[in-house]
């Protein structure tokens, strides 16, 4: 029987942080039991963990639970069904992924952990591994970013001028402000954006373009997706906190993540990718070729640095017809990029 999500029964968990931050986690069950172990799906930014779950004919999550795998998805503290608050990459890696980890193992009785992020998910969990922090996890496949931003040149402009305009105007950007009627600095920034992005009609679309990336549009592409998944973008996104931006404007500069100074945490470097990775975890790197977001030479970057340090371990792969987040939001990513993950969580 092929799984779809009106098979899918949700299992709730509520958990907190190592720093106290409330977090949840969905386990998804299928019609048949699982028997390989559990794998944590996290999301990535101003998202949702519901964003694996797009209303295309086969999601990841169908795919992982007919390979027979136990599939957990993450709220982290950036998700747009938790209330928002002011984090940096440093709080999501040091206090959230360990967290979750940790539970998951105790429930399901699994020594280890495989991984499936996306995006700042994949950064924040990249970073965790390679500090030592997720013994558990003996596989990360990471989308799009992980180690070393590398951003489009538009977006490297937003991130150093307008974001020191919005800085002390807003603690966060919203992606939601493409639905009105916000006033201010919020409208002339929804105008902004409108009359700029004029490839399509779709506000959030639009915002999400302005606020995650630099493209037209910006986070993937449209041919890859179906209408009803471009509508359904639209429920999907959420805020950013000013927060975020300053850490990715220092991490940009030295193209690598860094730590904010005063935010850097006791017995770890400010700068995550400096020394050797303390983690025998598998990498397994995906990206776009047409990624918008953060550039194909990020995970070019993470790769090398990888590579340097534990040659002949990890994998890289650069998809030829996708961005960014159509990884798992595209009308054929069961068929042309599902398989790929599978395979390397299978290998």
């Amino acid at each position: 029987m092929v799984t779809t999500r009106t098979a899918h029964r949700d299992e709730p968990h509520f958990l907190f942080a190592d720093d106290g931050v409330p977090l949840t986690l969905v386990r998804v069950r299928g019609g048949a039991a699982s028997h390989k172990g559990p794998v944590l799906l996290v999301h990535g930014l101003a998202n949702r963990s519901e964003s694996f779950r797009p209303p295309v004919s086969r999601s990841i999550v169908d795919v992982l639970i007919d390979d027979g795998w136990d599939v957990w998805m993450l709220n982290w503290r950036g998700s747009i069904d938790l209330d928002p608050l002011p984090w940096t990459l440093d709080d999501v890696a040091v206090n959230d992924h360990p967290a979750a980890v940790r539970y998951i193992t105790e429930v399901t009785g699994s020594e280890t952990v495989k991984v499936v992020a996306h995006c700042v998910g994949a950064m924040t969990m990249s970073m965790s591994v390679v500090g030592g922090l997720l013994p558990e996890v003996d596989v990360l496949i990471a989308n799009g970013v992980s180690l070393h931003p590398v951003l489009p040149r538009g977006g490297r402009v937003k991130l150093h001028t307008i974001r020191a305009l919005m800085q002390h105007r807003q603690p966060f950007v919203d992606v939601a402000w493409g639905d009105g009627p916000e006033h201010g600095v919020a409208r002339l920034t929804r105008t902004s954006v409108r009359m700029w992005h004029i490839e399509c009609r779709n506000p959030a679309c639009n915002m999400a373009s302005f606020a995650l990336g630099s493209g037209h549009p910006a986070l993937f592409r449209h041919e890859n997706l179906d209408d009803a998944t471009h509508d359904w973008l639209g429920g999907e996104f959420g805020k950013v906190p000013m927060s975020f931006y300053t850490q990715m404007a220092a991490s940009d500069r030295r193209k690598e993540v860094v730590a904010l100074p005063g935010q850097g945490r006791e017995g770890f470097a400010p700068r995550w990718a400096g020394a050797a990775p303390r983690s025998d975890t598998r990498f397994a790197l995906l990206t776009g070729r047409h990624n918008r977001a953060f550039l194909p030479e990020s995970q070019r970057a993470t790769f090398a640095f990888l590579e340097r340090h534990q040659p002949g371990r990890h994998s890289l792969r650069v998809l030829p017809r996708y961005g960014h987040s159509d990884v798992f939001f595209g009308s054929r990513a069961h068929n042309e990029v599902f398989p790929l993950i599978v395979a390397e969580l299978n290998r």
